[in-house]
């Protein structure tokens, strides 16, 4: 749990800041999801399967919640790429964070967790 602790106290503000704010949210959407770490990444779990993880953008160093499950999630916000299973949510660390649109998202994406 220090290396995850650690990848959040190495951010620099505002980037720090918004990683613990979108962790806490992530945490807050069900008393089954839980943090541990793969890949140097904060990674989330419900039920011990893996449902999203927690990064910073290496050319636009902004955070992003990349959806384990995004291909089947059908929201605008929600950037595929060149990714054939998982998609994104880039968030601005310079603005308030879409809350209620990050919810909306993970708790869809938990639904497919639920069955």
């Amino acid at each position: 749990m220090e290396a995850l602790e650690n990848y959040y106290l190495n951010k620099t503000e505002p980037n720090q800041s918004c990683l613990l704010a979108l962790r806490s949210i992530i945490l807050n959407q069900d008393k089954d999801i839980n943090e541990t770490q793969k890949w140097v990444m904060p990674c989330f779990c419900y039920k011990k399967k893996i449902f999203c993880y927690l990064w910073t953008n290496k050319k636009t160093n902004e955070p992003y919640i990349l959806m384990v499950e995004g291909k089947l999630l059908d929201f605008p916000e929600l950037k595929e790429g060149d990714r054939k299973k998982m998609k994104v949510l880039t968030v601005n660390p310079n603005q308030d964070l879409p809350i209620k649109t990050i919810e909306t998202i993970l708790q869809k994406a938990l639904e497919f967790y639920r069955i």
